[in-house]
């Protein structure tokens, strides 16, 4: 495994991290012996961040993680999130809470259901524009004061309001999608993270599955898998967006890997300050992921990456998803 810098000084974090979110939902059934097997090969393979949120399985992805790391905790960077409100049958019903109260007793809930004293790193998971985010980010300050949390993050938001924030205690990580087909962050907060030394941690680094080239019809998906409704599978678009991933494959055959550790290949020569944090709930694809950092691909091969694939056809979620991203 190689190794990145968590912020300006912080800990060593692993090259890419491991995403644990469909460990527990999203995207169709999961085994948790399979899960656990899967994390505990990650912290073998040197993975040592692990992102994981209280919203995630209405709290069974933070208990879950908590088992898998209860005998290895000092090998993990701990990250989880607060700030998406489930309620309602089986959480259908959201709200965003960006409220400092509500922070205070999000990692108390948080700490708990991991069964750890601490978490490494703690995001703002969205936050509401009407909480201005100099308040939150003063009550998240107070949980590294008490020592609930070790260093601060925020996901989604703005180059501006991640400077607001930054002005208030250091932010050590942007949680934000980015990968070959959405690359919004690279043209606005990506910069001031930079300028600010905030690692960008990326989240959905292989569009969701889709640069795996495994995906080619919702058909061959689980029933309440949630890619079903996503814009970027549907329709017109998603046949669009498979005309994109032909180049993918084609590339990645001239470099000699797989479509994924390609894509994750790109978003590592972006830069030191990047850390991809693809999910998966089986050791075998987290063994093809973490095979991406021995991939390296020189300068011209990233150009035509940059310039031989459109954007991707469709919004990166329906229309309540979007209103509450890059704000």
């Amino acid at each position: 495994m190689k190794y990145r810098t968590l912020g300006a000084g912080g800990p060593a974090l692993s090259a890419l991290g491991l995403g644990c979110m469909g460990m527990s939902e999203f995207y169709g059934p999961a085994d948790e012996a399979d899960s656990i097997r899967t994390i505990h090969r990650a912290v073998e393979l040197g993975v040592n961040l692990l992102d994981t949120a209280d919203m995630y399985g209405l709290g069974h992805n933070e208990r879950l993680v908590g088992r898998a790391i209860a005998d290895r905790r000092d090998k993990v960077v701990l990250a989880t999130k607060f700030g998406i409100v489930r309620e309602g049958n089986g959480g259908s019903s959201r709200r965003i809470d960006s409220s400092p109260e509500y922070a205070r007793r999000a990692i108390d809930a948080s700490l708990r259901r991991l069964g750890v004293d601490h978490v490494d790193l703690y995001y703002l998971h969205r936050r509401n524009p009407d909480v201005p985010i100099e308040d939150t980010v003063g009550a998240m300050a107070d949980l590294v004061r008490a020592g609930k949390v070790r260093y601060l993050g925020l996901s989604e938001v703005t180059g501006e309001t991640l400077r607001r924030a930054h002005a208030v205690h250091p932010i050590a990580a942007l949680q934000s999608e980015y990968s070959l087909w959405s690359r919004d962050v690279a043209a606005d907060a990506l910069p001031v993270a930079r300028e600010l030394g905030t690692t960008l941690v990326a989240y959905s680094p292989v569009g969701r599955g889709f640069l795996t080239g495994r995906i080619e019809s919702t058909d061959t998906l689980a029933p309440d898998d949630f890619r079903r409704t996503n814009p970027r599978f549907r329709g017109e678009n998603l046949a669009r967006n498979l005309a994109l991933l032909d180049t993918v494959k084609r590339l990645a055959g001239e470099v000699g890997c797989t479509p994924v550790q390609l894509a994750l290949a790109w978003l590592l020569a972006k830069g030191d300050d990047i850390v991809p944090i693809p999910g998966t709930k089986r050791v075998t694809y987290l063994e093809e992921n973490v095979a991406a950092v021995d991939v390296t691909l020189t300068d011209d091969q990233v150009r035509v990456l940059d310039e031989s694939l459109p954007a991707a056809a469709g919004d990166r979620y329906e229309e309540g998803g979007m209103r509450t991203v890059n704000l």
